[in-house]
């Protein structure tokens, strides 16, 4: 991003860069695919500090609404002021707006973005009366998870077909190791323990899990064994837990976490 030194850390996993940049080249706004924790927010970061824009990111909910994104009239000091909202920023500014899990918007929020999404790159803001034009270097990138959203809970076809797709996946086990090695700051050994943890639970069929262990947790459980837990503390801290409530797939995933990890402290 602008203004940072350090590009974010982010080691592709495929082309997804060069679509990334082909797109926004082309104006062309872009959606990610793929599971939580597989690094679609900090592929965007890093995407923005290539590129030299801004970026702006919206954790998107169900109670999101239209006027959240583009603006809304505010009283301060006894007057009525516009308040441009993020997308209308981005907008304005010619930055990156990354909408976050853009499918936790109600729909009727997400048209908004539809004369964004084509050919005339424009946000209609009705409250103002007026039709902005997407400044230089604007570009809208949304992201969400197919494999957890529901039928009632999906982009709209209409939607889907104004973007560029990119699917984002876990990578494999040798660069999985090397992120979780350098964002944890753990030995390159104890990080390709966390990915065989990982990898395992991601195997597992039928146990009631919703997500799968994410390198994200994965990262977490190397940064708890960096301040002094055993690799099995770690793990039922960072990975079990956020994983399930229920006893019983607890109870098998112990039983995995202590068939793959030893139980030593990492030293200091």
């Amino acid at each position: 991003m602008p203004g940072s030194e350090v590009r974010p850390y982010y080691v592709p996993v495929g082309n997804e860069e060069h679509v990334f940049k082909a797109a926004f080249r082309q104006g062309l706004s872009v959606v990610l695919k793929g599971p939580t924790g597989c690094g679609k927010t900090r592929f965007v970061e890093a995407m923005a500090y290539d590129l030299k824009r801004p970026l702006i990111t919206v954790a998107c909910h169900d109670d999101l609404s239209t006027a959240d994104l583009v603006g809304r009239f505010l009283l301060r000091g006894g007057d009525t002021e516009w308040v441009d909202g993020p997308l209308t920023r981005a907008v304005r500014e010619g930055a990156i707006c990354y909408l976050d899990e853009v499918v936790e918007a109600r729909q009727d929020t997400t048209v908004v973005l539809h004369p964004l999404t084509d050919h005339r790159r424009q946000l209609p803001i009705e409250r103002l009366g007026v039709t902005l034009d997407a400044a230089p270097g604007f570009c809208l990138v949304v992201s969400y998870n197919p494999g957890y959203q529901s039928v009632l809970k999906d982009l709209k076809d209409s939607t889907r077909q104004r973007m560029v797709a990119i699917e984002l996946g876990f990578p494999a086990a040798d660069v999985e190791e090397k992120i979780v090695a350098v964002e944890a700051g753990i030995d390159h050994d104890v990080a390709a323990q966390l990915v065989r943890v990982g990898q395992a639970i991601r195997r597992l069929e039928n146990v009631g899990l919703r997500e799968v262990a994410s390198t994200r947790v994965l990262i977490a459980a190397g940064r708890l064994i960096g301040a002094g837990l055993s690799p099995r503390e770690a793990a039922r801290a960072a990975i079990v837990g956020p994983l399930t409530d229920d006893a019983t797939v607890t109870a098998g995933l112990v039983e995995l976490m202590d068939a793959y990890l030893a139980d030593t402290s990492s030293p200091d």
